[in-house]
């Protein structure tokens, strides 16, 4: 595998974040993409830094978003953000370390949390032209 940081989402990610996941702190999060996965149906991963880690490097909790390049890019733009929104989803209020598990980040939820964000996305589009 090959691994590159993507800033595309990653803009995506902390504009989603900034609207319906303030709990997310967003310099302990990064957006990468990855390259040469042989999996057929993962289209992106969210990985933590656990606690046993944070404790031995001095630092507090860390989450990557591993997308697969080959599975995840030639999707449409609803469906990527959802899958970015899912991926973000994984990540509990504490932002301690652990994970939210499919029980609470499943379709229903998912599709709740893409309706909330193009709403207040909606909302906030509309503020600023009000202001121009």
């Amino acid at each position: 595998m090959k691994y590159e940081y993507a800033p595309d989402l990653q803009a995506i990610a902390e504009d989603v974040c900034n609207l319906i996941f303030p709990h997310i702190q967003l310099h302990n999060i990064k957006c990468l993409r990855g390259y040469g996965s042989s999996s057929k149906y993962t289209l992106a991963r969210c990985h933590a830094l656990g606690k046993l880690m944070q404790k031995a490097l001095h630092r507090p909790a860390f989450y990557a978003i591993e997308f697969l390049s080959e599975n995840f890019d030639n999707l449409g733009e609803e469906e990527q953000l959802k899958i970015i929104i899912h991926e973000l989803m994984h990540i509990p209020r504490s932002f301690g370390g652990g994970f939210k598990h499919h029980d609470y980040v499943c379709e229903k939820n998912i599709n709740q949390c893409y309706k909330d964000y193009k709403k207040l996305k909606g909302e906030k589009k509309w503020f600023i032209k009000k202001l121009d």
